[in-house]
This record gives C-alpha cells, structure tokens and sequence, in this order.
C-alpha cells in the first residue's frame, strides 16, 4: 500500500537529458528523485564524436559503466596516467575518487554507455579538476 511506508517497485521513464558538471549529455534514468533511491544512480551517457568530459572525479562514489555502441576512452589516475579503450560490450571500474576523463576518439561516431554509480543524487559528488585538464589536449 502507498503511503504506508513500504517500499514500492517502479517503472521509470527516461527523463530529459540534461549537462552535466563534467559537459557531457546524460539521459537520467534511477536516482534519488525519480525513483527514490538511496544508494544508486543510472543513466545512460552519450559522448559526441571528437568530444571529451572535462577532468573529474567523484568524491566517496563508485561507477560503473557498460558499453553499449561506439567506442570510447578514459585517461585516469591522479595526473591521468592511465588509459583505458572501452568497446561495446565491455565494462568499466572507476573507484571513488579516482580522476578521469572520457572521450569518443571517433571523429564520426557518437558513443553511448549505461552508467550505474553508488550516488543517488549523481551530480552532488562531482568534483572537477581543471588543473587536469590540459594534461590531454
């Protein structure tokens, strides 16, 4: 029953995209104000061809990511040291905390993801690193 405390399965309908804090498109899908959740946000991302996120990290939260079309990758690490191809298909870590920066390498093809992170209000632990950002033009 509604009202009485009890927690309610849902369905969710994709909301509007919207920027997000690190300049790329997110389509919302579970968070703390669609569904209620209190540990977990999904969305899905797509990234432009040529285009990047700016530098980040999120403060105290995972995320998980699964390629669905394009290929992207990510330079991480605390100057960004790492690099990552992601393909679809494949998933990928980023611990909290942990600095990174996407990008579709792809001059012609977007490339779209489901991002799963153990923040429910998402953008409230984005943390932007501008001093990171010059490291990969």
């Amino acid at each position: 029953m509604a009202g009485t405390g009890e927690a309610l399965c849902r369905v969710v309908r994709p909301g509007e995209p919207f920027t997000g804090r690190q300049g790329l498109s997110y389509a919302p899908g579970i968070s703390a104000e669609t569904a209620g959740a209190t540990g977990i946000h999904l969305q899905m991302v797509t990234i432009p061809p040529g285009a990047r996120a700016k530098a980040h990290k999120h403060e105290g939260h995972e995320t998980a990511i699964y390629a669905l079309a394009g290929t992207s990758c990510t330079w991480w690490g605390e100057r960004l040291e790492h690099h990552t191809e992601l393909k679809p298909g494949e998933y990928f870590y980023i611990p909290a905390g942990v600095p990174h920066l996407p990008y579709n390498p792809s001059a012609t093809e977007p490339c779209t993801a489901i991002i799963a992170r153990t923040d429910p209000n998402e953008q409230e632990s984005v943390v932007l690193l501008p001093e990171l950002d010059g490291i990969h033009p």
